[in-house]
């Protein structure tokens, strides 16, 4: 299931968007597609989509079961526009997610659940969307994985996250109701090589699809409710995207690769591959879902 274009899948594939959820995975370079995109399958998805370069190879069991879309991920714009045009071409109240190669989505329990049984649930509790924590991965050696990649020596932060108020554009003194900027990680320590618009950690990773909707470049949608983390009446379900994308950056921006000689600090801890972990430190919520 291959096609040439975006234009191409939204005119052919669109049959792939009836049955959700869906997931949009925006290939940037060569590393972990394949385990990318295999464990978004392994969480229940109904349908994955990897919008990639056609250069980039994919192995055999997954041109079966993934739609490939060829696609440049890096181009200015490149998420929201194919993440917007995705979305409009599904039904309405289509759960979609997205992410980049090198990132996996974590939630509650998601060992004995499913990605569709939790968002049935966050249905229920009259939610359009949920929050995400983008959690930084690295590797502990960066001699042995230059890139700062490697899935049995990823640590991550166990403590160092925070958030601030978000406010108002037109009132900089009026913070918005039920919407925090979150900041943590790797972006938090090495925030003299991130520019400011990139240092927060929270994405609405996923989402209903809505007539008009549309993704922003910070990774918040138009409608305000969306961008929100919890109902007015109690906490709701987040989730975590444990993601390498930050460290590979710091190590291939010529501006940062030399400054950077290691992500290693004391409260590192190595990354169990576990939901309980992230609960345990606080990374994600289960709300009223036990």
């Amino acid at each position: 299931m291959r096609y040439q274009s975006l234009t191409e899948f939204l005119e052919i594939g669109r049959p792939a968007l009836t049955d959700g959820p869906v997931a949009i995975i925006l290939v940037e370079d060569d590393t972990e597609t394949d385990t990318t995109l295999r464990h978004h399958q392994q969480c229940g998805f109904a349908t994955v989509i990897a919008l990639m370069p056609p250069q980039f190879p994919l192995p055999r069991d997954l041109q079966t079961t993934v739609h490939r879309v060829d696609y440049d991920a890096t181009a200015s714009g490149a998420a929201e526009h194919a993440v917007n045009s995705i979305a409009a071409a599904a039904k309405p109240g289509t759960w979609m997610y997205y992410c980049y190669n090198a990132e996996y989505l974590f939630f509650p329990f998601c060992e004995t659940r499913s990605v569709g049984e939790m968002l049935a649930f966050h249905t229920e509790e009259r939610r359009d969307s949920m929050l995400t924590y983008v959690i930084d991965l690295y590797a502990d050696d960066l001699g042995s994985f230059p890139d700062a990649v490697s899935l049995d020596r990823a640590h991550l932060d166990r403590s160092g996250y925070y958030a601030l108020a978000r406010h108002e554009v037109a009132k900089p003194d009026t913070p918005k109701d039920r919407q925090l900027d979150f900041f943590g990680g790797l972006r938090w320590r090495f925030d003299e090589h991130i520019p400011p618009a990139r240092r927060r950690i929270d994405r609405i990773g996923i989402f209903r699809t809505r007539p008009g909707l549309e993704l922003r470049p910070d990774h918040t949608f138009s409608d305000e409710e969306y961008n929100t983390y919890a109902c007015p009446w109690h906490h709701n379900l987040t989730a975590a995207i444990c993601s390498f994308r930050a460290a590979k950056a710091l190590r291939t921006n010529p501006a940062s690769r030399y400054e950077v000689s290691d992500f290693i600090w004391h409260n590192s801890a190595p990354f169990e591959w576990h939901s309980r972990q992230l609960l345990d430190l606080g990374l994600m919520e289960p709300g009223q879902w036990f």
